[in-house]
């Protein structure tokens, strides 16, 4: 079962409404799509980034994987990881090989006609969610309505918003909503934020205070990700969990990132920190000094691998990519009661809709 050359195609999809968080505003989401197959079987991941993943998928990748075996994925890992040497890791390339180790991990599993779950091995049978979306740029209406389908329409239990707004230079503003939020979602919802590292070390302190009364029990990148003396010094100042870790690009990132006492839930995505392989390595890493992990966005690629971790905290149902990886494939999972089951069908479970998807395509 030797590994043919992967097919590689690029999505651009506007936003259904203007989206920014504490640091940045975007108009479209760019998904990058790889298909790898054998004689007669295809597995399928990918990952968000721009164009330029495709290319090097395409062009850098492809090649080097070509004609390898299909059930060695820890080799042809191995294979792609030191290939990027000179080109570097984090970035592009490590969303590459992210997107292509998905689709390998797919591919097997479709191979021996399992689920990715029971190929991987089952530690649950579901996986929670939490809702994530509340960007900076929802007016008051806009959130309460996504707030409300969460969790008063799909009883999801737990939602997260942005804060942070203008690199943390609108703090009345974003305690007002997240005052607002609290409002929709009743007292019994857990609360969530996300600054994108927007504030300051003290700055972050004293809004972390200011959070606790409204119940939030999440903050995640208070302060810049590649800060991890700051994110140490706010964890230890509040009450709330701090969680960071979205990007990570590779296992000694999160090594970096856990001794430094950092966060108390890692995040982790394996459409960038080398897609599964890697992903479960540092859910690892994390089980081994006491700490769970969440995933970060992409949740059609987490979620079989999701049931296999027992350290696992939830998993993010991100707004734009729910509504991406629902537009693009058949076998989309529904949160109702806050939590999916991942485990039924082959592979992921996912089949991707080319015809109805191509008025997107880029690449």
């Amino acid at each position: 079962m030797k590994l043919h050359r992967p097919a590689v195609s690029v999505y651009t999809v506007p936003t259904d409404a203007p989206e920014a968080d504490g640091t940045l505003a975007w108009a479209a989401t760019t998904v990058v799509i790889c298909e790898v197959s054998t004689d007669d079987t295809t597995g399928t991941g990918w990952t968000y980034g721009p164009a330029a993943v495709g290319d090097f998928l395409h062009g850098f990748l492809g090649p080097l994987v070509e004609g390898r075996s299909a059930l060695d994925i820890p080799a042809v890992h191995d294979v792609m990881c030191r290939s990027v040497r000179n080109a570097g890791r984090p970035g592009i390339a490590s969303c590459a090989i992210s997107a292509l180790d998905i689709a390998l991990w797919d591919l097997k599993a479709r191979l021996l006609e399992l689920p990715l779950a029971h190929l991987l091995g089952t530690a649950r049978e579901t996986v929670p969610v939490y809702g994530s979306g509340g960007f900076t740029t929802y007016h008051d209406t806009h959130l309460a309505a996504q707030l409300n389908g969460w969790v008063h329409g799909q009883q999801i239990p737990r939602v997260k918003i942005k804060i942070g707004e203008g690199w943390g230079r609108a703090v009345t503003r974003d305690l007002a909503r997240v005052h607002a939020a609290r409002q929709v979602i009743g007292p019994d919802a857990e609360l969530y934020v996300d600054a994108n590292g927007a504030y300051t070390r003290k700055q972050a302190v004293r809004v972390g205070h200011a959070l606790a009364e409204h119940g939030v029990g999440w903050f995640e990148e208070p302060v810049s990700s590649d800060d991890l003396t700051g994110l140490r010094l706010v964890r230890d100042a509040l009450v709330c969990d701090v969680a960071a870790g979205e990007y990570g690009y590779d296992l000694p990132y999160f090594a970096r990132m856990i001794a430094a006492g950092a966060v108390d839930c890692l995040q982790l995505d394996a459409t960038r920190c080398g897609g599964l392989t890697e992903f479960l390595r540092a859910a690892a890493l994390a089980h081994a000094h006491g700490l769970e992990v969440s995933t970060h966005c992409a949740p059609h690629v987490h979620a079989a691998a999701a049931a296999t971790i027992p350290n696992l905290r939830h998993i993010e149902w991100f707004h734009d990519h729910v509504r991406i990886e629902d537009m693009f494939f058949d076998g989309a999972l529904d949160p109702s009661g806050g939590v999916v089951r991942p485990l039924s069908g082959v592979g992921h479970g996912l089949t991707l809709r080319t015809g109805e998807v191509e008025q997107y395509r880029v690449a």
